[in-house]
């Protein structure tokens, strides 16, 4: 810490001046390092959002985006962004959740923040009817189009 923060040529400041100078100085650069942090935070808080879940929500699990790496079979940027949705069993602590995971995904911790979570609304078109599929001897089968959705004549 420079022992004098006067402007150049003033007369040197001896025993206590020099010391409540100081305090004076170290207290006005920590008025304005508060008065900065204060507005970041103010700028920050206009896109933060609370985000509380209850026990039994179903959420999606968000997979971070690693490059080159195969995901629940594809590769690169067409991989899932979410996967699920996982049950809430528990909440660990104030921005922390504990989901009950498949088998597939035994191996990883359980425990994910907020921000790694999404809310599941139902919505009865994701539920997609399983159809049995007849397999010929040669274990083919025949593929049929459910529906046409746009058609051309030229």
């Amino acid at each position: 810490m420079p022992l004098c923060w006067g402007e150049v040529g003033e007369r040197k400041m001896l025993g206590p001046e020099l010391v409540q100078e100081t305090k004076d100085k170290v207290r006005l650069i920590r008025e304005r390092l508060k008065a900065a942090s204060d507005r970041q935070k103010s700028y920050a808080d206009l896109k933060r959002r609370e985000i509380k879940y209850q026990v039994g929500d179903k959420v999606f699990l968000k997979v971070s985006p690693w490059k080159k790496i195969v995901r629940f079979g594809r590769k690169g940027k067409l991989s899932p962004r979410f996967i699920g949705p996982y049950e809430l069993i528990d909440r660990v602590g104030p921005v922390a959740y504990r989901l009950a995971l498949t088998l597939e995904l035994e191996k990883i911790h359980n425990i994910f923040h907020a921000y790694m979570l999404r809310r599941y609304r139902l919505d009865p078109s994701h539920i997609l009817p399983v159809e049995e599929i007849e397999m010929n001897p040669d274990l083919t089968y025949d593929e049929e189009p459910m529906r046409i959705l746009a058609h051309e004549v030229r």
